[in-house]
């Protein structure tokens, strides 16, 4: 059956009502042929998402309604392996000892583009083995970061890395890391090896959108906007990150491609 994940607006509710809203639709899914998976609820926002396996959307709106009335304002078809490469689990969280409900993960998750700088020009420079060797390189550094800081490659993209983190903080210090291997990978190389990195957060389902499309669009714009070495990222990561607010330099609005209004850019100072 098809997978779908949906988008509630869910405000002035604490943990144990979204556990029990939840249990509700267990209740009664057998009836519909329908099973949810599991859900991700954020607080601040008041937005949570549901996992689920149905015939299609129409029924598992039916199952809501008839749980407990908390329609969704929006559902869309996803992929089960695009899901555990974003949010990093497709099953129910756990509750804590003694906890009547289990920590609700809230499903924000920060998207980061790493690219090599030039790399048409490298190819054809060097040659395609010289420079799938420098491809490996960067590779290599990008993942030891990410399995250093908790990030999850989501997909290759022929001279750069998609992945995620559950922690935004961790992004802009896992994009830090992949600048700071490359900074000492270049000390020694006699063929020097620019990336640059942009780095967006966002929710799973922002209405009517692809799972996490906004926020893959926009990562992928700032990366396109930085230069060798940088890390550029959008104001909301910035705002996620207190405790590296100085080292963050304001780049001002920007319009950037396939964005109607414009965005507040920050280039990360990694160096330091």
């Amino acid at each position: 059956m098809p997978i779908f994940m949906d988008r509630h607006h869910i405000h002035d509710a604490t943990e144990d009502d979204v556990f029990g809203t939840h249990q509700k639709d267990l209740a009664i899914q057998g009836k519909y042929g329908v099973k949810y998976i599991t859900y991700w609820w954020d607080y601040e926002s008041g937005t949570g998402f549901c996992l689920v396996d149905a015939p299609d959307a129409a029924t598992a709106e039916h199952v809501h309604r008839e749980a407990h009335g908390q329609i969704a304002n929006a559902i869309i078809p996803v992929d089960l392996g695009a899901v555990m490469a974003f949010l990093g689990r497709i099953s129910d969280p756990r509750a804590a000892p003694g906890a009547s409900a289990p920590a609700i993960d809230p499903g924000l998750r920060a998207v980061m583009f790493t690219d090599i700088v030039a790399s048409t020009e490298m190819t054809a420079r060097l040659g395609d083995v010289a420079a799938l060797e420098l491809v490996r390189v960067h590779d290599a550094l990008v993942r030891r970061a990410l399995d250093a800081h908790g990030g999850r490659e989501i997909k290759h993209t022929g001279d750069g890395i998609m992945a995620s983190f559950d922690k935004v903080a961790n992004a802009v210090r896992g994009g830090a890391d992949i600048q700071r291997r490359l900074a000492n990978y270049n000390a020694k190389a006699s063929e020097s090896l620019g990336v640059r990195i942009g780095i967006h957060a966002g929710e799973p389902v922002e209405e009517n959108q692809d799972l996490f499309g906004a926020t893959v669009q926009l990562a992928f714009r700032l990366c396109s906007e930085a230069e060798a070495g940088d890390i550029v990222v959008s104001g909301l990561v910035r705002q996620l990150c207190d405790e590296e607010a100085g080292r963050f330099i304001a780049l001002g609005e920007q319009r950037l491609k396939g964005f109607s209004q414009t965005i507040p850019v920050y280039r990360f100072k990694w160096s330091s």
